[in-house]
């Protein structure tokens, strides 16, 4: 199997288009047209997982943090960047990032965490906008199920937890077949009118070409008329952070000893204790400080992030609690869903998790 097989797969879940835009995920050494000799699955790209991957013959690495974030001037092993892609390079080692992209969507990296600690009734906390795009076709009566089917079947119609939503109305189309045309209905040079159903369904962005491709060959027209609208709403299933609700209220005590023992944490950072049980919970792995207030209107007990500033505790004010639960401790578990997604797409495939501890971070007790 080639590398860009998995790719492709990974990027049907992920698509890159959704990552952040200082972000670099995609394909950062090698080519996808390599067979895949195996694939080894690690948080981040160290010295350390690069040995593990020669010692195990596995030719793609694929990590959530991107080796590469910014631009490199020099490749002369100075640096552990530069130094991992000289290794890299010279052991025909592919390494590919799947990092914000991930956490874009609401069953990657948040999802995931959200799973570990049993949340329900799930939403985006921040949602995207212009991330939607409405499909309006015209097709004859009797061919309407087969192209509405074939639009659902390419991603189309998906509007929050509902699935094959479109709405359709009958109404009049007019043409007149030209010159060495061959139309379905109709004749050449005559005039005709046709009793038609325009179809509307709205589709992520970035379906957009499969979702066309599908309408048009479905369509039984030799010329097919459609629109693309860009629309403003916002998409509830990418978006950064994730908010649902436990099962039943905790202590607030023995939630964060639920947490430090679920992502084996030293010690947790949080603000003020509420003296009040946790239910609604917000949460974002990695560093998410951006959706305090988010988290705030959303009327959460707590939220559960990383990498949060001395100052960024003073927003909590008394109206939630913020647990600052460690960046690497936060996102350890990214590995085992990418792991999950592979092994269940290709299960004779050799996918492997690190042995390697990639945590940078130490304490001292």
């Amino acid at each position: 199997m080639q590398i860009g097989t998995i790719i492709n797969f990974l990027e049907t879940i992920a698509p890159p288009s959704l990552q952040e835009s200082y972000d670099n995920s995609g394909l950062l050494t090698g080519m996808p047209n390599w067979e895949c000799s195996g694939a080894l699955v690690s948080l981040d790209i160290t010295d350390e997982v690069i040995d593990e991957a020669i010692s195990i013959k596995c030719n793609l690495l694929i990590a959530h943090h991107p080796l590469i974030f910014k631009g490199l001037k020099r490749l002369n092993g100075n640096d552990q960047v530069s130094r991992i892609i000289i290794r890299a390079i010279k052991n025909d080692l592919a390494i590919y990032a799947i990092h914000t992209n991930l956490d874009n969507v609401i069953e990657g990296v948040n999802g995931k965490i959200a799973d570990l600690i049993g949340l329900e009734d799930r939403k985006i906390l921040l949602p995207q906008v212009n991330r939607l795009k409405k499909l309006i076709c015209f097709t004859p009566i009797a061919q309407l199920e087969q192209v509405r089917g074939a639009i659902f079947n390419a991603g189309a119609g998906q509007i929050g937890d509902y699935s094959d939503c479109s709405f359709s109305s009958e109404g009049t189309g007019t043409f007149t077949a030209g010159t060495g045309t061959h139309p379905f209905v109709g004749e050449i040079g005559q005039h005709h009118m046709e009793k038609e159903v325009r179809l509307e369904v709205v589709f992520p962005s970035h379906l957009e070409r499969q979702v066309i491709a599908a309408m048009i060959s479905a369509q039984p027209y030799e010329e097919v008329a459609y629109d693309i609208l860009s629309i403003d709403n916002k998409h509830q299933g990418i978006g950064s952070g994730i908010s649902g609700f436990l099962t039943s209220p905790v202590p607030e005590g023995d939630f964060l000893l639920q947490i430090r023992d679920i992502f084996h944490i030293p010690a947790i950072r949080h603000s003020k204790l509420l003296g009040k049980p946790i239910q609604r919970v917000s949460l974002c792995g990695g560093a998410g400080s951006f959706l305090i207030s988010k988290a705030i209107a959303n009327e959460s007990d707590i939220f559960l992030t990383a990498d949060l500033k001395y100052h960024d505790f003073f927003e909590a004010d008394g109206r939630i609690l913020l647990a600052d639960i460690g960046h690497f401790e936060s996102e350890q578990f990214t590995s085992d869903l990418v792991y999950g997604l592979i092994k269940e797409k290709f299960p004779t495939f050799a996918v492997l998790k690190t042995g390697v501890l990639t945590n940078p971070i130490n304490y001292f007790f």
